[in-house]
């Protein structure tokens, strides 16, 4: 018996499980308890050696916070409220903030034939890294090699979003309690899909997807200059971290499928969060929370839960009804169920260029 059984039987991640075992942090009750009944009805017993080594290294993590934190030069106290939380918070772009897969959009909108069946055959070859597929056909599929930039924009202006993309992303702009959130979104989409259809929305700068180099005369797509699939998205996330001056620990990281398994297993290895958006087993398995929703709102559940730690749920029903929404359903077992509605007119379904 081991700690990734107890784990996976509690529906937690492993950090979470060492986390209760060892005592070098704060869990949730509700969580504390699904551990503690795991432990139990499996009979695991933890290494004593191990346990001595995590609260070491707990010692020493919280040693250097210390050490890092701002001093009242008065009482040469450490303050404690030395102002907001700052986080990074990441999310893809297909099927996460939009409904459709984007090379479907695309391949639709040029009458293109068996988009899946491409992409499951270059799947099973291992050719390409998952995610990359889309824009590896078009580079060299027959069907898409025609495909210029214009194109792109186009069927990013097709791509139809998730419910309330807009607030979910001003919310984050203006910070939620407790937190100062930067937000970006890193896709192994086509750059130019997922900046247009996020226009107006998330500034084009904080948007990265697959970026192609294009003839500056016909706008054909002659290469590529990155793709954030696998590890790609790992190397923008710790860009991004950098550049705010973000811990580890204060990110928070949406995906829904296999190109996001990657930078979810690094975001859980420092102990940040990761969101699920989908049930797909490759992120379910690894995601600490999974959120199943059509509205975009849903994925500040869990920020609001784990990083800003508030655990009534009243609490954050008033934060949305006071921003004009109403939760109307909520159901929680190993994944949030929301169902969203709106105070005001509601989005269009398909975003244009403005």
């Amino acid at each position: 018996m081991n700690i990734s059984e107890v784990a996976r039987h509690a529906g937690v991640s492993i950090a979470t499980v060492s986390r209760v075992v060892n005592r070098t942090a704060t869990v949730r009750s509700s969580t504390e308890a699904r551990v503690r009944e795991a432990i139990q009805a499996l009979g695991y017993e933890p290494d004593p050696s191990a346990r001595r080594l995590a609260r070491r290294r707990a010692s020493q993590a919280a040693s250097r916070v210390a050490d890092a934190a701002p001093v009242d030069r008065r009482s040469g106290a450490v303050a404690r409220h030395a102002g907001p939380r700052r986080v990074l918070v990441a999310s893809d772009f297909d099927q996460t903030l939009s409904f459709n897969d984007s090379g479907r959009v695309l391949c639709d909108m040029l009458g293109v034939a068996r988009f899946d069946e491409k992409i499951s055959a270059l799947a099973r070859s291992n050719l390409v890294q998952q995610g990359g597929e889309l824009a590896y056909l078009l580079l060299h599929d027959p069907d898409l090699r025609g495909v210029r930039s214009e194109h792109l924009v186009e069927a990013g202006r097709r791509a139809r979003l998730k419910s309330n993309v807009r607030p979910f992303a001003n919310m984050l702009h203006a910070g939620l309690p407790g937190l100062r959130s930067e937000f970006y979104v890193i896709s192994a989409a086509p750059e130019e899909i997922a900046q247009s259809a996020l226009q107006g929305i998330v500034p084009r700068e904080r948007v990265f997807g697959t970026r192609f180099e294009c003839d500056p005369e016909t706008g054909q797509i002659r290469g590529i200059a990155r793709v954030p699939a696998g590890y790609g998205k790992v190397a923008v996330l710790e860009e991004l971290q950098r550049r705010h001056g973000v811990p580890a620990g204060n990110v928070a990281y949406v995906g829904d499928g296999s190109s996001d398994i990657h930078v979810m297993l690094h975001v859980n290895q420092h102990h940040g969060l990761t969101i699920a958006a989908s049930e797909a087993r490759e992120v379910s398995q690894i995601a600490r929370r999974t959120v199943l929703s059509d509205d975009a709102l849903a994925y500040l559940v869990p920020i609001l839960e784990e990083l800003v730690g508030w655990t009534d749920r009243g609490r954050i029903r008033s934060l949305f009804e006071a921003s004009g929404f109403t939760i109307d359903g909520w159901e929680q077992v190993r994944a949030d169920w929301l169902v969203i509605r709106g105070g005001g007119p509601q989005e269009e379904e398909v975003v244009g260029a403005a």
